[in-house]
């Protein structure tokens, strides 16, 4: 089997901590794969946000996802709390990639949780259609 790897880029434009709740633990008593996909998206809107962004609107345009992968690496538990930090590849006329990488601090040292993409398509909800990055949100992502 094929392991998803995912390289993030050393120039990170955004970092935020998200503690790991207990609605976050699944039976194994340990972070759900759900749980992080969540934790992913609040990072991303927190990102925007700090930006005064929205995934509804970019400079005119709004965000949908096309695709998600995520490498996982260790266990998270409760009380956790994830430092997530984003970085941005492969933009396109239409779509880029964000990168994250979620780690924890316990007893100071740093563990690597996980690694996730979301591939980020800009879109047009009314008329149901893939639209050019805004060029104010390009400028932004070319920082």
């Amino acid at each position: 089997m094929a392991r998803v790897k995912l390289q993030i880029p050393q120039k990170r434009l955004f970092e935020t901590q998200i503690p790991v709740r207990i609605t976050d633990i699944n039976y194994g008593n340990h972070l759900g794969n759900d749980a992080l996909v969540s934790i992913v998206h609040e990072a991303r809107v927190r990102w925007l946000a700090a930006n005064n962004f929205t995934e509804l609107n970019i400079g005119g345009a709004s965000l949908i996802m096309g695709d998600l992968a995520v490498e996982y690496k260790n266990e998270s538990f409760y009380g956790d709390i994830l430092h997530i930090s984003i970085a941005v590849d492969e933009i396109s006329k239409v779509s880029f990639e964000i990168l994250y990488e979620i780690t924890v601090c316990r007893n100071t040292k740093t563990t690597l949780i996980a690694n996730a993409k979301t591939g980020m398509v800009c879109y047009e909800y009314n008329a149901k259609k893939v639209v050019a990055i805004p060029t104010s949100f390009l400028e932004f992502l070319s920082i």
